[in-house]
């Protein structure tokens, strides 16, 4: 028995969103898009019974992509539909799956897979954040008053948490087949955008650090206190690296531009149909060909990889813990050996040694740029080849949607094989281009420093999701108003 047939009763019955039967007309999809982006600004606010807030935020930076809130029922955010995406990448990059996606049978199978996978990895997440000390800590009042003890408050805190990632399943489930766009993406460009808004009007009454505006407007009157002359280094250092945010200004516009710039280029290859005369198109290779979207999937590793270090020096503390795997400060950040060269850079402070905010030696923090660096544009190129391939996106997926469609490639007969080793001369190279480029970008903005200190990768996913939004939402109106089209395109 294979294990196909092993696992079909369990996979085939795991709870999923209705397809809509029918088309299903813009404004109601806008209407449920709308709804479960409320509810999940709704979530993020709702904190966790039984937790004495101010816990150590187990995924700090990663915050932005992983597009959750520490303390609250989404506490796990996206992170456990990526890592299972990451193992599912990895187990169909080596075949070991065995799952056709053109069978309506292996679609059900693959969808099932995926959702026990989510539920697995909020248990292997969700139990150590909670049970490992430092990450949530009990509130002692609440277990008092309940009765039940600090390990029952435990197991009501991680249930909290297990339905909160539940919820984030079904609602990008929700989008995904009932509204605009995908829900991963939603929830990643409301939590970006909330914290570039901040960055940019957080007045001086709010907690946090103050925006860059009202910033400029204390410098511009002379209300602003504590601003170092400008004409010294240190009032340098403040208006580029510190409150005055210039560098962080000019590095999110340029990675504005340089992602709807790389967006538009690509090459364009042309097709005609084989039985209608005059009819023609182009098939677009863009240079960005699999989208940022495998930028999760590397941050998300190193974010577990992280959490991984966190976890045993909780456990083993720092006498147990061998100095040549980590040390860890204060903050709970990695300060020495192996775990601190693998945590990625998150800002300017962390690698400018020469302002006097790095404690670590030159040479360490230049092996660990080069580390991250690597691990951002070989681990980019690698995922974006996975993705190309699972999302039927490759030379062969391609060419049999050409074919099947009744276009051919002009000069060429009109045979899969033919136009698969066509697609093969542009997609394999522009996929791993693609991939090493985006990890590049994103490196370089963690480095400089963003508005609202969003990470770099959390820039670069909320400036390409919202182009792909804006251009699925051209397509669906298009589609509204001229009904034959949704017939012609399916």
């Amino acid at each position: 028995m294979s294990w196909k047939e092993a696992a079909e009763p369990v996979l085939t019955r795991m709870p999923s969103v209705r397809r809509p039967e029918g088309h299903v007309p813009f404004k109601r999809k806008l209407g449920w898009t709308a709804g479960v982006l409320v509810l999940y600004f709704f979530l993020t606010n709702v904190y966790l019974y039984g937790v004495n807030i101010g816990g150590a935020d187990a995924f700090g930076q990663f915050r932005s992509i992983l597009a959750g809130g520490q303390g609250t029922v989404l506490q796990l955010g996206i992170g456990p539909i990526v890592t299972a995406s990451i193992v599912l990448q990895l187990l169909g990059g080596a075949d070991l799956l065995g799952l056709d996606t053109d069978d309506p049978r292996d679609q059900v199978l693959y969808q099932g897979l995926q959702k026990l996978l989510v539920v697995v990895m909020i248990f292997l997440t969700g139990l150590p954040m909670v049970f490992a000390g430092g990450f949530l800590q009990v509130d002692p009042q609440v277990a008092q008053n309940l009765g039940i003890g600090s390990m029952g408050v435990k197991w009501l805190i991680f249930g909290q948490i297990a339905v909160g990632g539940i919820l984030v399943l079904f609602m990008d489930e929700i989008i995904s087949k009932w509204g605009v766009g995908s829900g991963i993406g939603l929830f990643i460009i409301a939590g970006v955008s909330q914290k570039l808004l901040g960055g940019l009007f957080a007045w001086p009454s709010l907690p946090g650090q103050t925006g860059l505006i009202p910033t400029w407007i204390g410098l511009i009157t002379g209300s602003a206190e504590n601003v170092p002359s400008l004409l010294t280094s240190d009032g340098i250092q403040y208006l580029f690296l510190g409150d005055g945010d210039i560098i962080a200004l000019l590095t999110t516009v340029l990675i504005f531009g340089i992602v709807v710039y790389a967006e538009s280029v690509r090459v364009e290859i042309p097709l005609s149909h084989a039985r209608v005369k005059g009819a023609r198109g182009r098939f677009p290779v863009k240079l960005i060909y699999a989208s940022v979207l495998p930028m999760i999937l590397v941050r998300a590793l190193q974010a577990n990889l992280q959490f991984l270090g966190r976890i045993l020096y909780s456990q083993l503390g720092a006498s147990g813990m061998p100095n040549w795997l980590g040390t860890y400060g204060q903050a709970g950040n990695p300060t020495g050996g192996l775990f601190y060269y693998l945590a990625p850079i998150q800002a300017p402070g962390q690698w400018m040694w020469w302002t006097g905010t790095v404690a670590q030696e030159p040479w360490q923090v230049i092996v660990r740029v080069l580390i991250d660096l690597t691990f951002m544009v070989v681990g980019g190129a690698i995922f974006a080849i996975f993705w190309v391939e699972t999302t039927d996106m490759g030379p062969e997926a391609t060419a049999k949607q050409i074919q099947n469609s009744g276009m051919q490639i002009p000069g060429f007969r009109q045979n899969t094989g033919v136009i698969e080793k066509v697609m093969e001369r542009y997609i394999p190279q522009v996929t791993v281009i693609g991939g090493a480029l985006v990890g590049l970008l994103a490196v370089l903005a963690n480095m400089l420093g963003t508005i609202g200190g969003v990470s770099g990768t959390g820039l670069l996913l909320t400036v390409s999701i919202t182009y792909k939004l804006y251009e699925e939402i051209a397509e669906e109106q298009l589609m509204e108003m001229h009904p034959m089209m949704r017939d012609m395109f399916g």
